[in-house]
C-alpha cells in the first residue's frame, strides 16, 4: 500500500463537485431566506428601543437643566442647550448629557423638540424610520410621554 495521495492506485479526491457546491448553495439559500426576515425584524425593534433610551436620557438631562436654572431651554436655545451654554446663562451647570453631544435618532435625524409641550413640561420625539407622524412597527412614533 502506498501513502500520501494515492490510494490502492486511485488518486485521493481534493475539493468539491459542482453538485456538492450546488446543494450547499441552495441550503445557504433557504437559510437566509428563513432567518433573514426575522433578524431585519430585530434590527428595527432594537432601533425602536435605543430611540426610547436616547429620549429618556435627554429627557433627564433637561429636567438637571431645569433644576440649574429654573426652566427647561427655549425653543431657540433648544437641545443644545444641554451640552454647549447659552449667552447670559451663568448658572448654567452642564453639559448635561453624558457624551456631551446631542444624540441623533438612531434613523439619523435630530430629536423634535418642543417648549412649552402640549402632553407635558415639553415634548421630545422621534417620527420613527419613516421621518412622518404616525405609522408602526419600525415606523412608530416615539414620544417623552409615553
Amino acid at each position: 500500500m502506498k501513502t500520501g495521495k494515492h490510494v490502492r492506485g486511485k488518486r485521493a479526491r481534493s475539493g468539491f463537485t459542482l453538485i456538492e457546491l450546488l446543494v450547499v448553495l441552495v441550503v445557504l439559500g433557504l437559510l437566509a431566506g428563513l432567518v433573514g426576515p426575522q433578524v431585519m425584524k430585530h434590527l428595527g425593534e432594537s432601533k425602536s428601543k435605543t430611540a426610547k433610551l436616547q429620549i429618556e436620557e435627554i429627557a433627564s438631562g433637561l429636567d438637571m437643566f431645569r433644576i440649574d436654572m429654573n426652566r427647561y431651554p427655549s425653543n431657540d436655545e433648544g437641545l443644545r442647550a444641554l451640552v454647549e451654554k447659552p449667552t447670559g446663562l451663568d448658572a448654567w451647570n452642564g453639559p448635561y448629557l453624558r457624551k456631551r453631544v446631542v444624540p441623533t435618532d438612531p434613523w439619523g435625524q435630530p430629536y423634535h423638540y418642543e417648549y412649552p409641550g402640549e402632553h407635558g413640561d415639553f415634548d421630545l420625539y422621534s417620527y420613527g424610520a419613516d421621518q412622518k407622524e404616525g405609522g408602526t412597527g419600525e415606523n412608530r412614533d416615539l414620544h417623552s410621554w409615553d
